[in-house]
């Protein structure tokens, strides 16, 4: 009977419990979370401690509060950083070490019989990831010669001195060429005048001359 007590007791005392997995990097911060409703149940005591939650309080405890009154920090590396008044005891630990990989337990006091929340988060540290360097952008000039290669059955294209014939037409608008430029357009509008001219009056010309002509022959013909 005094086992199946025990066996109840122990069942009773894992409802309310969980297990999480949290990556850290080196030299990075972390946080572990941990959170309860406070709207239902208002500023709860809670602890933080190092290795699985026991039956009761918190093992090797490095961080725990009373009813918000207090608050109790083993090394100034763990902090809240959320709002505790919310719910949201999450424990940040700063600058995180390779010796700081381990299960850490979170336990909030819920009032009442067996109903305590327990969260079990096991820390795993990493190498932080190498950040990529972020390179200039590339200008091409004349002469360069830029190669793409695409996968995915494209093609390979090849740009050869894709930036000569943007040159040579910035050379032909530099100062020096600003007269040649002004005696093309002044030959090309003198050009236009003589022919709007030409066709303008020629024909009044010509008609003066056919009359001329026609009179002529009329006094022969007499």
């Amino acid at each position: 009977m005094r086992g199946l007590c025990y066996f109840f007791l122990s069942i009773l005392t894992q409802v309310s419990s969980s297990t999480l997995k949290v990556i850290g990097f080196f030299g990075h911060n972390v946080t572990l979370p941990c959170r309860y409703d406070s709207l239902t149940h208002g500023v709860l005591s809670f602890c933080w401690g190092r290795g699985m939650v026991p039956r009761s309080q918190c093992s090797s405890t490095i961080l725990s509060s009373q009813d918000g009154a207090g608050l109790f920090k083993q090394s100034p590396r763990y902090q809240l950083l959320g709002r505790v008044t919310d719910g949201d005891v999450s424990l940040t630990i700063l600058d995180a070490q390779w010796s700081d990989a381990g299960v850490y337990g979170c336990r909030i006091e819920i009032p009442g019989w067996f109903n305590d929340k327990k969260v079990n988060t096991h820390l795993v540290m990493e190498e932080a990831p190498v950040e990529q360097p972020v390179t200039q952008d590339w200008t091409p000039v004349a002469g360069d010669i830029l190669t793409t290669f695409v996968t995915n059955n494209v093609e390979v294209g090849e740009i050869i001195g894709i930036a000569t014939t943007a040159e040579k037409f910035k050379a032909f608008l530099e100062v020096g060429n600003i007269g040649r430029m002004a005696a093309i357009f002044f030959f090309i509008i003198m050009i236009s005048l003589v022919f709007v001219f030409r066709r303008r009056f020629l024909p009044k010309r010509t008609l003066q001359h056919l009359n001329t002509s026609t009179a002529e022959n009329i006094y022969e013909v007499l």
